[in-house]
Order: structure tokens, then C-alpha cells, then sequence
């Protein structure tokens, strides 16, 4: 087993419309759209994963959209933040790019040696472009609305506002092997081992803050990377020996997921990077279909009756 989490596998959040949320995520930010499924636990709502060319770990910002639901609310026991990496000297583009489909930002703004572009998504979600060294060495996907010297080429990290940060402190660093790398005031900066993409987490320590409330717009959870089913299993019983209560393993198809709340009361999942997202899809036809796991394919008639039709920018699938 190995002994660290070499980083973030996906962050998952909730949506209002999942039309309005295609439109921003393919289009606005110019990334691909590599899977079009169901939420397994309520298959009459989409699961949305967007990411890089071929939906790599680290890449991943996945939606759960349920039109008509309540909004949520940022605050402590929540992923409040949700990063990007861009390369350098990119983000005069970003500031008209995305002033240029009236999305409104703040910054660019200095931290630990980073500029960052505030903004959020048309539900609310907290977003940042962070000029990152390291972008330029990862793969842009070319194929896409933003010219690959601009493009987003994964995560960069995840802020997560804490009422009291130091039981996750340790859990990050005794247990999943981050390092704490910076500190700013009331934002302490950790680092997985591998420090690539996807690799930073900031905890932000807010002491007597009001709680954040689930709802469209909030993070839903963080996923971690491990490779594969040995080694998700071993850190399932890792995470159990420190104290906490992972679930069992599921299948999502795409990966194996356990979930877990930290002490902070975010909620966390332990993600396989393997199948992958080519296992039911060429990948040139990433994100093309509705994708359902086999026990709701007797059903797929219904759900696609009550699913709204998606049409990716510069894809003409219907669904």
C-alpha cells in the first residue's frame, strides 16, 4: 500500500439546471464534458462529470443537478472553494474571457506566491483560476472552445472552512500522508506528497462560524486518489483505525468510492483512479451518450423520458 494520497481524484457539487450548468462548464471554462450518467442513488437527476481530454484523476469537477432545489450555503464542515490550475502569464485572458460572458470576478489577488481570479458559477459555486508553474507541463486539451495555451488543465486544490481545523490537520498529515507546506493568517496550505495537480488542500479556520447548509451551490464532497481496489481497500481500513466510519465500497462504474466524514464534518471519499472513464466510451465519444450502470439499463426508457436533453457546446448529441 502506498503510504501517501498522491492527491485530489474529483470534487462533487450540486447544480440547479443542468442545461445552465453544461453551458458554463463546456463552454464558458472550456471543459470537456466525459461523461453524461445518472445520480445512482436518485437516477431521475444527472451526474455531470467534466474534466480534460480524457477525464483524468485530478481533473475532475462532477454535478449532481436537481432543478427547483433550495440554495445552499458556504460555511464551516464544507469544501468552500473549489481551484484550477492555468498556466502562467494566462490570466489577462481568463479576466476577458470571462468578463466577456458577464461573469463578474475579483483579483487578480496574491497568495502563497499564486494569483488567483475569484468568481463563481451561475449557482453560486466558489471558483478560482491559480496560475500554476506546473500547468504548462500538463496536456490541454485542444479540441476545445479555449485555445490550449489558455486552457484549464485540471484542479489545483480545494479551501476547506473548518470550525476547528486541527483533527483534520491531522488526518492529512499522520494519516494520508500531506505535508503543511504554508500559512497565511487564518489559511494553513497542505500538500500531498507528489505535488502535482491536484495536490494542494488550504484549511481555512473559522472558530465560531455558522455551519454551511447542503443545498445548489455547495461542494457535495472531496474524492482522494488511490490507485486501485487493493489499495482502497487497505486505506478503508487505514481511515477506520484512525477513528472514523468509512462506508463500504460502491461501484460508480468509473471508479470504487468510500466515503467517510473527517473530523471537521466535510464529507470525503476515497476514489480508485482505475477503470477510468473509457470503459463504456471511445474517446472520442467521451460524454457523447447517457450512460447508465447495468441494473438501471431495464429502466433507461423512463429515465430518459424525464431527463431534459443536453446538447455539449460543439457536440450534436442530443442526449
Amino acid at each position: 500500500m502506498s503510504e501517501n494520497i498522491p492527491g485530489i481524484h474529483h470534487v462533487t457539487a450540486i447544480a440547479g439546471d443542468p442545461r445552465r450548468n453544461l453551458a458554463f462548464y463546456a463552454g464558458v471554462l472550456g471543459l470537456r464534458l466525459v461523461k453524461r450518467t445518472v445520480n445512482y442513488d436518485d437516477p431521475n437527476t444527472y451526474h455531470l462529470y467534466y474534466g480534460d481530454e480524457s477525464g483524468r484523476p485530478g481533473t475532475i469537477l462532477t454535478f449532481f443537478p436537481w432543478p427547483g432545489a433550495p440554495r445552499g450555503s458556504d460555511g464551516t464542515g464544507q469544501g468552500t472553494v473549489t481551484a484550477f490550475s492555468i498556466p502562467a502569464r494566462s490570466m489577462e485572458y481568463w479576466m476577458e474571457r470571462l468578463a466577456g460572458d458577464g461573469i463578474a470576478w475579483e483579483g487578480p489577488s496574491r497568495r502563497f506566491d499564486e494569483s488567483s481570479l475569484s468568481f463563481a458559477d451561475p449557482d453560486g459555486l466558489r471558483l478560482e483560476l491559480r496560475d500554476d508553474p506546473g500547468a504548462e507541463a500538463e496536456p490541454a486539451w485542444k479540441a476545445g472552445p479555449v485555445p490550449p495555451e489558455f486552457a484549464v488543465r485540471g484542479l489545483h486544490g480545494v479551501t476547506l472552512a473548518l470550525d476547528a481545523h486541527e483533527g483534520t490537520a491531522s488526518l492529512l498529515t499522520e494519516v494520508m500522508g500531506f505535508r503543511r507546506v504554508a500559512s497565511e493568517g487564518d489559511r494553513i496550505r497542505y500538500q500531498a506528497a507528489n505535488g502535482a495537480l491536484a495536490s494542494r488542500v488550504d484549511l481555512l479556520a473559522l472558530p465560531g462560524s455558522p455551519r454551511g447548509r447542503m443545498g445548489v451551490g455547495v461542494v457535495h464532497h472531496v474524492a482522494w486518489r488511490t490507485s486501485d481496489d487493493e489499495e482502497q481497500r487497505a486505506w478503508r481500513a487505514r481511515i477506520a483505525a484512525h477513528g472514523l466510519h468509512p462506508t463500504p465500497v460502491y461501484d460508480r462504474q468509473y471508479f470504487r468510492s468510500v466515503y467517510f466524514r473527517e473530523p471537521g464534518g466535510v464529507l470525503f471519499e476515497i476514489a480508485t483512479d482505475t477503470p477510468g472513464f473509457g470503459v463504456d466510451e471511445t474517446p472520442e465519444r467521451l460524454g457523447t451518450g447517457l450512460k447508465l450502470p447495468p441494473w438501471l439499463e431495464p429502466d433507461r426508457q423512463r429515465i430518459e423520458r424525464i431527463l431534459p436533453p443536453l446538447e455539449t457546446p460543439g457536440v450534436s448529441k442530443a442526449r
